[in-house]
């Protein structure tokens, strides 16, 4: 038997990416605007989610995924409007501020704005950092689906109820999770569509930044969010 075709195979990838693009499809869905066959339109669909091109959605449908935004902003662009409004974010908070994507299992550091002076969390541009633990990771799990989000949980340093938590109020605080004496306070940047785009974070010594963030920061880490969400629409 021959090997598949590949560009018979990314036409067919590319048909089921235009089948969600206006609404979500469930699975019979996809073979009705597709007419595929039902096992290559679910293996192509599996394929396309687990590079986050797509998503299920809390009713178990397949719509756009987080890395078909990240593509289409650029990521360069996000994490240039990232650094502008991290820069506000650290004056406003007195902590260093971070912005971070989601890369598999890593979330990576894309743009960052440093504190001049005193103790500080540093986190370099480029840094790679584990799923499993920090508020980032929290807020960059939060709203992935399930299939996702389970095969990390036996690791984590968190539970299901704390991402839980970070959907129902929109923001999420960890301390010395990633690392002792360390606390952080994060928010995802989402698109319109609700696909999450990365994770503004600041962190700090728990002496400073607190185990419980007090509203102000909060606010303006929702704020920053909101901002660079805007910005990148």
């Amino acid at each position: 038997m021959g090997q598949p075709n590949p560009v018979a195979v990314l036409d067919k990838a590319v048909a089921i990416l235009r089948a969600v693009a206006q609404e979500p499809a469930s699975l019979a869905d996809l073979v009705a605007r597709t007419e595929l066959p039902r096992a290559t339109a679910h293996r192509l669909a599996v394929a396309l989610e687990g590079h986050r091109l797509l998503r299920r959605t809390p009713a178990g449908t397949w719509a756009p995924g987080p890395a078909l935004a990240e593509l289409s902003h650029g990521g360069a662009d996000l994490a240039r409007v990232a650094g502008r409004h991290l820069v506000v974010l650290r004056d406003a908070s007195g902590e260093s501020a971070q912005f971070y994507v989601r890369e598999g299992s890593s979330r990576v550091c894309v743009a960052s704005a440093e504190r001049a002076h005193g103790l500080r969390d540093t986190v370099p541009v480029g840094a790679r950092l584990p799923m499993t633990a920090g508020s980032a990771a929290h807020a960059l799990l939060a709203f992935a689906p399930a299939e996702e989000v389970t095969p990390l949980l036996p690791n984590a340093s968190f539970t299901a109820r704390t991402l839980l938590d970070v959907r129902r109020r929109g923001w999420a605080h960890s301390v010395a999770e990633r690392e002792p004496g360390v606390a952080s306070l994060s928010a995802p940047v989402r698109d319109p569509a609700g696909a999450v785009l990365g994770a503004v974070s600041i962190s700090g010594p728990v002496e400073r930044l607190g185990r419980r963030p007090s509203p102000e920061v909060v606010g303006a880490v929702l704020e920053a969010a909101s901002a660079i969400a805007r910005a990148a629409s």
